[in-house]
């Protein structure tokens, strides 16, 4: 994902934390993201953001499919992690999502024009 300062399933959203939650909303079941991929394409200033607006996530949000960028899913909640994203079907060996298949590239999203 390449960085953008708007996209357009946060159009509307004000806060960081609303963008986020926006863009996760369209991930199809059986992908992934990594936390960098979120805040590079959202222009954010760290994953860390992204983390910190899935620590509050309402119901409904798929944030089970937010992974590490060595494709290791968040400790305290890793054993739901891992049983939501293998009943959608992606690909885990050991601790590990494999994005090489599953990583969403967000081809998906009409992407605005890129801003300079």
């Amino acid at each position: 994902m390449k960085s953008r300062s708007a996209q357009p399933d946060g159009e509307g959203a004000e806060t960081p934390a609303q963008r986020v939650l926006a863009l996760i909303s369209s991930i199809p079941a059986g992908r992934v993201v990594t936390y960098r991929d979120v805040a590079e394409y959202l222009g954010l200033r760290s994953p860390r953001q992204v983390g910190r607006a899935l620590a509050g996530v309402p119901p409904g949000v798929p944030w089970h499919r937010v992974v590490h960028s060595d494709g290791t899913m968040a400790e305290p909640v890793r054993d739901r992690q891992r049983r939501l994203l293998l009943d959608e079907g992606v690909g885990i060996a050991g601790t590990r999502v494999d994005l090489r298949t599953h990583r969403w590239s967000g081809r998906d999203i009409r992407r605005p024009p890129a801003t300079e």
